[in-house]
C-alpha cells in the first residue's frame, strides 16, 4: 500500500474503490452525446470519457452565454409589452 493511501486511511477519510470509479465513468458516458453511442463492446478510456465531459461542459456554458446574450437583445428591442411577456414566461 502506498504511504500516501496508508495515511488516508489513518487519517479517517473514505476512498472510492476503483468499481465506484469505474460506474460513475460509465453513467458520464451515458450523459455525453459525443460518447454515448459507442458500442458497449467498445471500451472509452476513462481519461477520454473526462476530456469529453469537460469539453461538453465547456459547450454548454458558452451556449448559455450565447442564449443569454440573444435574449437581452431581444428583450431590448421588443416594446414594453412584448418584454413584459417575456419576463413573465421566463419566471
Amino acid at each position: 500500500m502506498s504511504s500516501r493511501r496508508s495515511r488516508s486511511n489513518q487519517s479517517g477519510v473514505s476512498r472510492i474503490s476503483e468499481d465506484q470509479i469505474a460506474d460513475l465513468v460509465s453513467k458520464l458516458q451515458q450523459l455525453i452525446p459525443e460518447i454515448r453511442n459507442s458500442r458497449p463492446s467498445d471500451k472509452v478510456p476513462a481519461s477520454k470519457v473526462l476530456q469529453e465531459t469537460c469539453n461538453y461542459i465547456r459547450n454548454l456554458h458558452r451556449e448559455i452565454d450565447d442564449l443569454s446574450d440573444r435574449l437581452s437583445e431581444l428583450l431590448e428591442s421588443s416594446d414594453s409589452a412584448q418584454a413584459a411577456i417575456i419576463r413573465t414566461l421566463l419566471m
